[in-house]
């Protein structure tokens, strides 16, 4: 199995210098690849198969970083490359923007070249050799380094993403009642409504932080373009967005963990987040509570548990069907927080009333 550690990094002037030159390279040998791949296969409608090594005579300034770092950009070069061949409606990759690209580049372990010194202070990694690391978190010896990704954040802060492999023998556990499984039910406001009638409390970090954040861009958008003042009014409104992301990812954290130590399946709808934002013009919504993330975290600790989140079709009316006898109502409006069963006289809260459901659809999927 695979995991990733994530650790804060404290470089030096020096390894500053080398990391932002690395990741520009990365980017540089990326796009230059891709547009010779493009004029090639405009003219001759077949693959280029070019490689970093054939541009450092002409750009001798790629030998001094990291060759792996240009080697792993050239992998994902290639596979965004290979789609557009399987999909050609697609279109050809993208160019990455110094500006607007994740700033970032991989490099791999090669015979101890990664490590975590014994100080647990610092990393090794090629070419920087050591580098000032914050580790709060341990990794175990069973754990093989396999990779690790350096990345600068719009606050100029730098982070090391560490892979490691490791052997882990997964029981998976055998659901004997409905007591084991819970339904959720997704909510704009609250995250999830539960089918045990509970719900997240989402405290939606973006929404109060609105006011401050439009101040802050206000302030942006009236500093001269290129000016020091305005690259200091840059950092201060990417800040806010680091402590909204940050919170965020921490509540969802907790949450996803919360629900995976109490239940061994977990059953949720299919949503397509894109393009209920698009369509319902709830974009800042779906940005704030961060369903898809959410969805994510339950995935991966479920399954290291050897537990299960079951997707149920996105096209089933829970929010319709009365969770009592199950008449569909046809009527039923996104406005109505009320779901009133013409058939049986059930009054019920819609999102318990739909999280029940999503629950009992998942029982039969499960074959229980």
């Amino acid at each position: 199995m695979n995991k990733a550690y994530k650790f804060r990094l404290y470089p030096n002037k020096e390894q500053i210098i080398l990391i932002n030159k690395t990741i520009g390279s990365a980017r540089f040998i990326y796009n230059q690849m891709l547009s010779d791949k493009i004029s090639h296969y405009e003219k001759t409608k077949e693959k280029l198969y070019n490689t970093p090594a054939q541009y450092k005579k002409e750009y001798e300034w790629l030998k001094e970083v990291d060759s792996l770092a240009l080697a792993n950009a050239q992998l994902n070069l290639q596979t965004a490359y290979n789609n557009f061949f399987k999909r050609k409606e697609v279109g050809f990759p993208k160019f990455k923007s110094k500006h607007r690209a994740k700033l970032s580049y991989t490099t791999n372990n090669q015979k101890g070249s990664i490590r975590i010194q014994e100080d647990c202070k610092h990393i090794r990694l090629p070419k920087l050799k050591d580098i000032r690391i914050k580790c709060h978190r341990e990794i175990k010896e069973n754990e093989v380094i396999k990779s690790c990704t350096i990345t600068k954040t719009p606050t100029n802060k730098y982070y090391v993403s560490i892979l490691v492999e490791y052997e882990k023998e997964i029981e998976h556990k055998k659901i004997k009642s409905k007591n084991q499984m819970i339904g959720l039910d997704f909510s704009m406001k609250e995250l999830y409504y539960s089918s045990e009638n509970t719900i997240a409390k989402y405290p939606r970090y973006y929404r109060k932080s609105l006011d401050k954040l439009k101040k802050e861009q206000r302030k942006l958008s009236r500093k001269k373009k290129g000016s020091n003042n305005k690259n200091k009014q840059r950092i201060r409104v990417a800040t806010i967005h680091e402590k909204i992301a940050n919170q965020r990812k921490d509540f969802l954290h907790k949450e996803s963990r919360k629900l995976v130590n109490e239940f061994d399946a977990i059953i949720i709808e299919d949503l397509d987040m894109q393009e209920m934002s698009k369509h319902l013009n709830l974009g800042k919504s779906v940005y704030d509570n961060g369903w898809g993330m959410f969805i994510t975290f339950l995935k991966y600790k479920a399954d290291l548990e050897g537990k299960q989140v079951i997707k149920i079709d996105k096209w089933y009316p829970s929010s319709k069907t009365c969770s009592s006898c199950g008449n569909i109502k046809k009527d039923l409006q996104l406005g109505d927080r009320v779901y009133n069963c013409y058939n049986c006289g059930l009054v019920i809260d819609r999102d318990y009333n739909a999280s029940l459901n999503i629950k009992e659809v998942g029982t039969t999927l499960l074959a229980w």
